[in-house]
Protein backbone atom coordinates (compact mmCIF):
# COMPACT_ATOMS: atom_id res chain seq x y z
CA UNK A 1 0.00 0.00 0.00
CA UNK A 2 1.26 3.91 -1.04
CA UNK A 3 2.86 4.98 2.75
CA UNK A 4 1.96 8.75 1.17
CA UNK A 5 -1.58 7.68 0.66
CA UNK A 6 -2.24 6.43 3.76
CA UNK A 7 -0.73 8.97 5.97
CA UNK A 8 -3.27 11.61 4.15
CA UNK A 9 -5.77 9.38 5.16
CA UNK A 10 -5.13 8.83 8.54
CA UNK A 11 -4.05 12.82 8.73
CA UNK A 12 -7.29 14.20 6.93
CA UNK A 13 -10.03 11.60 7.31
CA UNK A 14 -10.67 12.53 11.09
CA UNK A 15 -10.72 16.08 10.19
CA UNK A 16 -13.07 15.64 7.16
CA UNK A 17 -15.43 13.87 9.51
CA UNK A 18 -15.37 16.32 12.10
CA UNK A 19 -15.92 18.95 9.15
CA UNK A 20 -18.69 17.43 7.85
CA UNK A 21 -20.26 17.06 11.48
CA UNK A 22 -19.92 20.58 12.05
CA UNK A 23 -21.59 21.13 8.57
CA UNK A 24 -24.29 18.57 9.91
CA UNK A 25 -24.91 20.27 13.25
CA UNK A 26 -25.43 23.49 11.70
CA UNK A 27 -27.73 22.36 9.55
CA UNK A 28 -29.48 20.80 12.02
CA UNK A 29 -29.10 23.57 14.39
CA UNK A 30 -31.13 26.07 12.07
CA UNK A 31 -34.46 26.43 13.72
CA UNK A 32 -37.49 25.37 11.57
CA UNK A 33 -39.96 28.97 10.38
CA UNK A 34 -43.01 28.85 12.33
CA UNK A 35 -45.63 26.75 10.22
CA UNK A 36 -48.09 29.48 9.17
CA UNK A 37 -51.84 27.64 8.53
CA UNK A 38 -54.22 29.95 6.89
CA UNK A 39 -57.78 28.77 5.62
CA UNK A 40 -58.07 25.09 4.51
CA UNK A 41 -54.91 24.06 5.81
CA UNK A 42 -56.29 24.83 9.28
CA UNK A 43 -56.94 21.02 10.11
CA UNK A 44 -56.40 19.56 13.24
CA UNK A 45 -53.60 17.06 11.73
CA UNK A 46 -51.65 19.82 10.60
CA UNK A 47 -51.83 21.32 13.92
CA UNK A 48 -50.76 18.57 15.81
CA UNK A 49 -48.12 17.78 13.38
CA UNK A 50 -47.22 21.40 14.09
CA UNK A 51 -47.67 21.86 17.35
CA UNK A 52 -45.82 18.00 18.34
CA UNK A 53 -42.24 18.08 19.61
CA UNK A 54 -39.83 16.35 17.95
CA UNK A 55 -39.94 13.13 20.33
CA UNK A 56 -36.13 12.59 19.14
CA UNK A 57 -33.77 10.44 21.17
CA UNK A 58 -31.76 11.67 23.71
CA UNK A 59 -28.05 10.42 23.66
CA UNK A 60 -25.02 11.20 25.63
CA UNK A 61 -22.58 13.19 22.88
CA UNK A 62 -20.78 16.05 22.08
CA UNK A 63 -21.71 18.55 19.46
CA UNK A 64 -19.01 20.81 18.11
CA UNK A 65 -20.78 23.96 16.66
CA UNK A 66 -19.16 26.99 15.38
CA UNK A 67 -21.72 30.22 16.47
CA UNK A 68 -22.76 32.03 13.29
CA UNK A 69 -23.29 35.42 13.04
CA UNK A 70 -27.09 35.81 12.55
CA UNK A 71 -27.84 32.36 13.88
CA UNK A 72 -31.12 31.88 15.66
CA UNK A 73 -31.75 30.12 18.20
CA UNK A 74 -33.64 26.88 17.95
CA UNK A 75 -37.87 27.66 17.96
CA UNK A 76 -40.27 25.97 19.77
CA UNK A 77 -42.92 24.42 17.92
CA UNK A 78 -45.77 26.08 16.93
CA UNK A 79 -48.01 27.10 14.25
CA UNK A 80 -49.31 30.82 13.36
CA UNK A 81 -53.21 30.86 12.43
CA UNK A 82 -54.71 34.46 10.80
CA UNK A 83 -57.18 34.93 13.03
CA UNK A 84 -59.06 38.05 12.31
CA UNK A 85 -60.56 40.74 14.70
CA UNK A 86 -62.40 43.47 14.40
CA UNK A 87 -60.54 46.41 13.40
CA UNK A 88 -58.75 47.91 16.45
CA UNK A 89 -60.72 45.23 18.86
CA UNK A 90 -59.95 41.71 20.29
CA UNK A 91 -63.59 40.89 19.41
CA UNK A 92 -63.20 37.62 17.94
CA UNK A 93 -65.19 37.16 13.87
CA UNK A 94 -67.14 33.91 13.08
CA UNK A 95 -64.68 33.25 11.05
CA UNK A 96 -62.04 33.03 13.99
CA UNK A 97 -64.05 30.93 16.05
CA UNK A 98 -64.28 28.31 13.16
CA UNK A 99 -60.57 28.32 13.35
CA UNK A 100 -60.10 28.12 17.01
CA UNK A 101 -62.66 25.34 17.29
CA UNK A 102 -60.24 23.33 15.18
CA UNK A 103 -57.65 24.84 17.29
CA UNK A 104 -59.44 23.35 20.27
CA UNK A 105 -59.81 19.90 18.48
CA UNK A 106 -55.79 19.92 17.81
CA UNK A 107 -55.34 20.13 21.62
CA UNK A 108 -57.33 18.09 23.14
CA UNK A 109 -56.04 15.65 20.78
CA UNK A 110 -53.71 12.65 22.88
CA UNK A 111 -50.26 13.57 20.91
CA UNK A 112 -51.06 16.92 22.45
CA UNK A 113 -52.56 16.42 25.57
CA UNK A 114 -49.65 16.49 28.06
CA UNK A 115 -48.80 20.05 27.00
CA UNK A 116 -49.21 23.33 27.56
CA UNK A 117 -48.72 26.26 25.44
CA UNK A 118 -48.48 30.02 24.63
CA UNK A 119 -51.04 32.23 22.89
CA UNK A 120 -49.36 35.09 21.04
CA UNK A 121 -50.90 37.67 19.89
CA UNK A 122 -48.96 39.86 16.94
CA UNK A 123 -50.29 43.33 15.65
CA UNK A 124 -48.93 45.23 12.39
CA UNK A 125 -46.76 48.24 13.15
CA UNK A 126 -49.90 50.85 12.87
CA UNK A 127 -50.63 52.77 15.85
CA UNK A 128 -48.15 53.40 18.75
CA UNK A 129 -45.47 50.45 19.97
CA UNK A 130 -47.38 50.70 23.31
CA UNK A 131 -50.92 50.22 21.78
CA UNK A 132 -50.15 47.80 19.77
CA UNK A 133 -48.83 45.71 22.85
CA UNK A 134 -51.60 46.41 24.51
CA UNK A 135 -53.91 45.21 21.18
CA UNK A 136 -51.92 41.98 21.54
CA UNK A 137 -52.00 41.15 24.55
CA UNK A 138 -55.91 41.85 24.32
CA UNK A 139 -56.56 39.68 21.36
CA UNK A 140 -54.11 36.86 22.83
CA UNK A 141 -56.46 36.80 25.79
CA UNK A 142 -59.35 36.48 23.75
CA UNK A 143 -58.21 33.54 22.17
CA UNK A 144 -57.22 32.00 25.54
CA UNK A 145 -60.79 32.47 27.04
CA UNK A 146 -62.56 31.27 23.75
CA UNK A 147 -60.82 28.02 23.81
CA UNK A 148 -61.22 27.92 27.44
CA UNK A 149 -64.83 28.77 27.40
CA UNK A 150 -66.37 27.10 24.65
CA UNK A 151 -64.21 24.02 24.30
CA UNK A 152 -63.24 23.04 28.00
CA UNK A 153 -59.42 24.01 27.71
CA UNK A 154 -57.60 24.00 30.97
CA UNK A 155 -56.61 27.30 31.77
CA UNK A 156 -53.30 25.87 33.14
CA UNK A 157 -52.42 24.63 29.44
CA UNK A 158 -52.90 28.42 28.19
CA UNK A 159 -50.70 31.39 28.68
CA UNK A 160 -51.76 34.64 26.55
CA UNK A 161 -48.73 36.77 25.57
CA UNK A 162 -48.42 39.56 23.93
CA UNK A 163 -45.78 40.80 21.04
CA UNK A 164 -46.94 43.55 19.68
CA UNK A 165 -45.51 44.60 16.38
CA UNK A 166 -42.16 43.11 17.22
CA UNK A 167 -42.42 39.97 15.17
CA UNK A 168 -43.63 41.04 11.90
CA UNK A 169 -44.05 37.97 9.43
CA UNK A 170 -43.76 40.42 6.40
CA UNK A 171 -41.91 43.32 6.84
CA UNK A 172 -41.94 44.73 3.35
CA UNK A 173 -45.52 44.85 3.85
CA UNK A 174 -45.74 45.79 7.60
CA UNK A 175 -49.60 46.32 7.21
CA UNK A 176 -50.23 42.99 5.71
CA UNK A 177 -52.39 40.49 7.34
CA UNK A 178 -50.00 38.12 7.96
CA UNK A 179 -48.36 40.36 10.51
CA UNK A 180 -52.14 40.60 12.40
CA UNK A 181 -52.39 37.03 13.84
CA UNK A 182 -51.84 34.73 16.80
CA UNK A 183 -49.20 32.04 16.93
CA UNK A 184 -49.58 29.49 19.45
CA UNK A 185 -46.42 27.60 20.56
CA UNK A 186 -45.98 24.69 22.59
CA UNK A 187 -44.31 24.84 25.87
CA UNK A 188 -41.55 22.66 25.99
CA UNK A 189 -38.13 22.99 27.76
CA UNK A 190 -35.30 24.01 25.67
CA UNK A 191 -32.33 21.81 25.87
Amino acid sequence: MNTSYTTFAVRTLPALALAWGMGFSMAHAQAPATTMLKGKGVTESNLVDALTPDESVVTRSLRVQRDTPGQQAARKPSASLLITFETNSAGLTPQAKKQLDVVAAALLNNKLADYSFNVEGHADPRGSHDLNLSLSQQRAESVRAYLMSAHAIDAKRLKAVGKGDSELLNAEKPSAIENRRVTIVTDVPMP
